[in-house]
């Protein structure tokens, strides 16, 4: 049979076109023609002076901002994303979104360490336990509970491949902390633009990741599906430990780019992360203690022997890291000195 007689079944064809299209579709960074200026990068991060005192486990909203009860008013069911959740009020009229399910305790943790690291998050806490008033029977579980009030509105979404930060040592240390974390959702519903009013009245805009949930778990995908974009919810598995503690960080330094231990849909994206970005963001890594680290998962509601843990994993990840960017700039260095 010669290869214009062979013919495929139609569902192996149509499989076969739907790869072909979807890899001829792989999404590519829109770089920016100028370098970031320093005004477009305050939207997304800003210089965490303060880094070595943050408190994780009260987070951005502080202790004052955790609700004060426990018993919420029903609002609205949630209607979008995979987790069940609630939009309810506490006892001051303050209205809050709520998160069920196996995302809640990581997107608490993972919004705490993107925070301390200088970019902008919402005010987010986990609450064990808590009810509704009136005796309402609605589904409780502990939950993530995201804040929502005047003078932060969201008012649209944007992509990690087009956006004005692109080319930023603060923006491949997004995407280098993410990686970190294993969180493997990175698609653009996730990311919002924030309408901020501050205390003069003036409007700014944030630009925030903000539904972290699918991290702190295995950021795999077998490498077939890595072509199909709507294979995106199987690329690994969330908040869990063992899968977490088998996945390595950084394999190796190729060339100028750092080389990750990564299988999925945005290879772009990790793929652009330089070697100096990834020193620029281990040694902002490095200024986060022991026990803000651990403050961090606390505030997720994780129990003392599985904070240890993750806590040891990530320190551990970005040790062996910081030794590989150590080695490749010694190596360059040598390379630079045989030359002359």
């Amino acid at each position: 049979m010669t290869q214009q007689q062979r013919r495929y079944p139609p569902a192996i064809a149509a499989m076969l076109a739907t790869l072909v299209f979807a890899a001829s579709c792989a999404p590519t960074l829109n770089r920016p023609l100028d370098q970031p200026s320093p005004t477009a990068v305050s939207q997304l991060w800003s210089e965490p002076a303060d880094l070595e005192s943050r408190n994780l486990f009260h987070g951005i909203g502080g202790e004052q901002l955790r609700p004060q009860s426990t018993t919420f008013t029903f609002v609205a069911d949630k209607t979008t994303g995979t987790n069940k959740g609630y939009d309810v009020r506490d006892a001051q009229g303050r209205l809050w979104a709520v998160k069920l399910g196996v995302e809640a305790q990581p997107e608490v943790t993972v919004s705490r360490i993107l925070w301390a690291l200088g970019f902008h998050q919402p005010p987010v806490y986990y609450i064990e336990q808590w009810q509704f008033a009136d005796g309402d029977k609605r589904e409780l579980s502990p939950a993530r509970f995201r804040a929502e009030f005047e003078g932060r509105e969201v008012v649209g979404e944007w992509s990690w491949y087009d956006n004005p930060f692109i080319g930023s040592r603060p923006f491949a240390a997004l995407v280098t902390v993410n990686i970190l974390l294993n969180n493997w959702d990175l698609k653009t519903p996730n990311n919002k633009v924030y309408a901020v009013v501050d205390d003069n009245g003036g409007t700014g805009r944030q630009y925030v990741v903000r539904d972290l949930g699918a991290s702190l778990g295995e950021a795999r995908q077998p490498r077939p599906l890595t072509w199909i974009p709507f294979m995106r919810q199987m690329q690994g598995t969330k908040n869990n430990l063992e899968h977490f503690e088998r996945q390595g960080f950084v394999r190796g330094i190729d060339g100028e780019f750092a080389e990750f231990d990564y299988s999925g849909l945005d290879g772009a994206l990790v793929k652009s992360v330089t070697v100096d970005d990834l020193r620029w963001t281990c040694a902002l890594l490095s200024r986060l203690s022991e026990a803000q680290w651990a403050d961090a998962f606390r505030a997720g509601g994780y129990n003392t022997a599985d904070t240890a843990r993750y806590v040891r994993k990530i320190q551990s990840k970005i040790a062996d890291a910081h030794r590989l960017v150590v080695a490749s700039h010694s190596s360059s260095a040598e390379a630079v000195q045989a030359a002359r």
